[in-house]
């Protein structure tokens, strides 16, 4: 509260400043031009790991702070892969000059600038790590890599992405090729030279290269043009089936029919086919990082176990790049992201995705449900659940991913991706119910994502953005039915988009195909619904859910199988050995037992369970109508 006395002299030195000339009072200091800098990565020792860069910075004289991006659009965390970096160094006309780590942000570094300087010179060199996550993950071979640009940058502090621009080169081993979604200015092999960008570009554009690379341009005559280009560790591998390429051709027009617009230039999938990276998706707004196993497109297994990754990412252009919370639109890479929308920006893209994977055949409908039916059963028997609500795992995010698989289903993990997934089928089930079949969640991405065709821009969205288009499309009580469901600690998972569409989830002794194709892809058997446990090929236990038999009788994750009812464990020669042993458990009253080692122990544990196998199915309920199968029907014989 101002006191009297107060006001006065506030009220008095409002008319002094006024009595002061305008000639007198100085304007503020124009800010100066956005800064152009140069960038020159050379990849020739990709092979051996290894990228060396150089960047020109302008500069002027004095303390200058120059930042190593931090928080990587769409890695949802502070994992800017800083320990790889090595060589940095500082100079101006060949001068060394000293610089200094901030002690609190790692990730920032300062440099005194000598009079008379207009750049600054900087080398540095990225290790490409073996192992990790993203782009902090492994990203050679011999014969192939994937170049991010925020592992082998610095930008000056005081300016935001948008505003920065830079010029970037790029040296290729002998004889590789490349793909982007960047322009090309011009080419002198080995060396390539992309039209400037902004820095939020540049960040968001990555490079494939490789010795093995293939380009295959998708739907002719669409415009804008797309092309998936890939690289892999053997010339084989890059045998895209006719009919896998005809899905993907089928793909670009379903994503068109669903959003209604495409919101990029051009749109390259970029596909890494290698045992020797990362496997992993990251999204970007006219292009996609993916990468899977060397023989994903030419063996079945593998590629059913991967057909949802391209869809997934591909959506992302949409629900995520264009349209994105506001929380996680950050002027630069250093402020913290907020991630407590990525049951939208990841449940409803996995959601979007798995419904594109089967409107464009990469997915049969069967297939379909097969793996909706894995994702509800493993959501439905995860205990983790009764304290930690879907919301907290979005809220979490940073600290979830990368965590391991031991008691995950008590930890729990990013989950807001496949919970999301079945919390939009539900949304879109209702969506159907409320208006008798003539609305859907289809309408909701036509007014959220739609709007007008062109390049890329971004358009921030709040909960209350989400709810409102909802109401638009279907009045209800959206934002309960969201609340509700976000903050639930139900040990049941929210399954009501399966029911209302038709469908139950049951458990029966027949391995699904996508499970067997998960298995042989991963490498891994998954008796969780009968003993309660999944285990490595080599015997390692991943996984064991409280509560289950084999939790009850003390089997623990990272414990090892050596043993099963008196038989030596070996994957490669009984690899049915254990669901044999479920099985012959059902006609006698003695316990199943394990030979399990622990550290340097060894130990017989006893798992008395009689019910034999159990896997999940979904199973049609002929009370209700088909709106699953209606949901996952081809939209479009062309894109927009």
């Amino acid at each position: 509260m101002k006191t009297s006395a107060t006001r006065k002299v506030l009220a008095l030195c409002v008319v002094l400043l006024a009595a002061i000339p305008a000639t007198a009072r100085k304007p503020l200091k124009p800010k100066a031009a956005p800064p152009t800098i140069a960038i020159s990565v050379d990849a020739s020792e990709a092979p051996r790991r290894i990228l060396h860069a150089r960047l020109i910075i302008p500069a002027t004289p004095g303390e200058m702070t120059l930042y190593y991006p931090k928080w990587v659009p769409g890695e949802h965390g502070p994992t800017g892969p800083i320990a790889e970096l090595a060589g940095m160094k500082f100079a101006f006309n060949g001068m060394p000059l000293p610089w200094r780590r901030d002690r609190v942000d790692m990730f920032a570094f300062t440099v005194q600038v000598p009079q008379a300087a207009t750049s600054l010179e900087v080398t540095l060199d990225f290790i490409l790590p073996s192992q990790g996550m993203f782009s902090g993950g492994a990203s050679a071979s011999a014969q192939m890599g994937v170049l991010s640009w925020n592992q082998v940058l610095l930008y000056p502090k005081g300016w935001t992405s948008d505003e920065l621009t830079y010029t970037a080169t790029l040296r290729l081993p002998e004889g590789w090729k490349y793909g982007t979604s960047l322009e090309t200015a011009k080419q002198s092999p080995p060396e390539v030279e992309f039209a400037p960008v902004s820095l939020t570009t540049l960040v968001d554009s990555p490079v494939i290269l490789g010795a093995h690379y293939r380009a295959v341009p998708l739907a002719a005559g669409e415009t804008p043009s797309h092309e998936i280009d890939m690289a892999a560790d053997s010339e084989a591998a890059l045998a895209i089936p006719a009919e896998t390429r005809e899905a993907y051709n089928n793909l670009v027009a379903e994503a068109g029919a669903l959003f209604g617009a495409r919101h990029y230039r051009r749109y390259h999938f970029l596909l890494s086919l290698s045992d020797n990276v990362a496997h992993f998706g990251l999204e970007h707004h006219e292009s996609s990082d993916n990468r899977i196993a060397e023989r994903s497109l030419v063996e079945d297994d593998l590629r059913k176990a991967s057909a949802g990754l391209l869809p997934h990412e591909f959506v992302h252009s949409w629900n995520g790049k264009y349209r994105r919370p506001a929380d996680l639109a950050t002027a630069d890479y250093q402020q913290p992201m907020k991630t407590d929308l990525l049951w939208v920006y990841e449940g409803l893209t996995e959601y979007l995705g798995d419904v594109l994977t089967a409107r464009s055949g990469l997915e049969t409908p069967e297939q379909y449900r097969e793996e909706l039916a894995l994702v509800a059963a493993a959501l439905d028997n995860r205990p983790g659940r009764t304290w930690r609500p879907l919301a907290d795992t979005a809220v979490a995010a940073q600290i979830l991913f990368g965590t391991p698989s031991e008691w995950s289903s008590w930890r729990r993990g990013v989950d807001f991706y496949d919970e999301g997934n079945l919390i939009w089928l539900e949304a879109d089930v209702t969506i159907r119910q409320l208006t008798h079949g003539q609305r859907s969640l289809d309408d909701f991405c036509h007014r959220f994502h739609g709007g007008q065709s062109g390049p890329p821009q971004l358009k921030t969205y709040t909960l209350d953005d989400v709810v409102a288009t909802l109401n638009e499309v279907a009045p209800y009580d959206w934002k309960a039915f969201l609340t509700a469901r976000l903050n639930s600690t139900s040990p049941r998972a929210p399954l009501g988009g399966i029911e209302g569409g038709g469908w139950k989830l049951v458990y029966n002794q027949t391995l699904s195909g996508q499970q067997q194709a998960r298995e042989a892809a991963r490498q891994y058997s998954d008796v969780s619904y009968s003993l309660g446990f999944r285990m490595s090929d080599g015997g390692t236990v991943l996984d064991v859910i409280p509560g289950t038999p084999a939790a009850d009788a003390g089997l623990a994750p990272g414990e090892k199988i050596l043993g099963v009812d008196g038989h030596r464990w070996n994957h490669s020669r009984f690899p049915n050995l254990l669901r044999e042993a479920i099985r012959a458990a059902q006609g006698r009253s003695q316990p199943l037992r394990l030979l399990v080692e622990n550290t340097d122990y060894y130990k017989t544990i006893e798992i008395a369970y009689h019910g034999g196998e159990r896997y999940p199915h979904l199973e049609r309920d002929a009370s209700k109508p088909d709106l699953l199968t209606e949901i996952i029907k081809p939209r479009a014989t062309s894109g927009p």
